[in-house]
């Protein structure tokens, strides 16, 4: 599969990484199924997982993704020195709520937990998942800063992040990735400049919700305007709108998730599509509709 740095200084990586939120939601498949999608998914050239404490059902399996990502990595059979495994802290449940907590205290508390949920000494990849309106953002940096001087995570990223965010935390420590929302859907990423900052940066940019999540995920399948385009690419909708979204940047790395071996590798073929400018443009000027 191609691949991309993950960031300044950083290794390369697929380009279609592995969103591992779905295994862990209400919804979820089978841990023997989930493992089996991971073990494909690492097949097919995917060599960056990404997780976060808080996927899970509820506050009482915080890590629930972590520790099933640590088991698919540890039973893995094949070679895993270029894997990597980001993972996330800073967000919280309470029942299905999600919320916000970044206190350096917690982030640190957060970070050892995570620790110990992948069963490693350091974390490749360990990312702000979102700023907390009521802590200082520069004290959730610093806490970062700190992780990353004692040797508790390799690099840093920010997530759902401003431009100006990634500046201030820039002055800091030094930011490898930022991982925010992007799908011909949800275009703000585009819209703001962050996705052309992290370009001019080399700042990994890692698309969560590439095909705008599930509900809207399921509008591609018989979606009008990318049909004609499918049928020339031999594509589906779900590849095309993929490789849409790895077109608009440089230092673009997309990580949608699947609950199937099948969604996986649909993802896995997206990475081999070569769009035109002129198709670029056609995808990026159909509808789509979040209703």
């Amino acid at each position: 599969m191609k691949t991309r740095a993950l960031g300044p200084g950083a290794s390369q990586v697929s380009v279609v990484g592995f969103g591992g939120m779905p295994l862990s939601l209400s919804d979820r498949p089978s841990e023997e199924q989930a493992i089996r999608v991971i073990h494909e998914s690492i097949n097919a050239g995917m060599t960056l997982i990404d997780t976060a404490d808080v996927y899970c059902i509820d506050e009482n399996e915080y890590g629930h993704n972590e520790r099933l990502v640590r088991k698919a990595v540890e039973s893995y059979s094949g070679s895993r020195e270029d894997l990597i495994v980001a993972t996330k802290g800073g967000l919280t449940r309470s029942g299905t709520d999600w919320g916000r907590d970044a206190r350096p205290d917690r982030l640190k508390l957060t970070c050892e937990a995570s620790l110990a949920a992948l069963g490693v000494d350091r974390i490749d990849l360990y990312q702000l998942h979102a700023p907390d309106p009521d802590v200082p953002f520069a004290e959730s940096i610093g806490a970062l800063a700190e992780l990353r001087s004692e040797g508790k995570i390799r690099w840093v990223g920010l997530s759902n992040v401003s431009v100006a965010e990634i500046q201030e935390a820039e002055s800091t420590v030094p930011v490898t990735t930022v991982q925010n929302r992007l799908s011909p859907f949800f275009r703000e990423a585009i819209d703001e400049g962050v996705v052309e900052y992290c370009a001019a940066q080399g700042i990994g940019f890692l698309a969560y919700s590439p095909v705008g999540g599930g509900r809207l995920n399921k509008k591609l399948y018989n979606h009008e305007g990318l049909s004609p385009l499918g049928e020339k690419q031999g594509a589906s909708p779900h590849e095309l709108v993929l490789a849409w979204v790895l077109a608009q940047g440089s230092s673009v790395i997309i990580i949608p998730g699947a609950r199937t071996t099948e969604h996986a590798m649909s993802s896995v073929r997206a990475a081999d599509l070569e769009l035109s400018e002129d198709e670029v443009r056609e995808i990026g000027a159909a509808e789509y509709s979040t209703d």
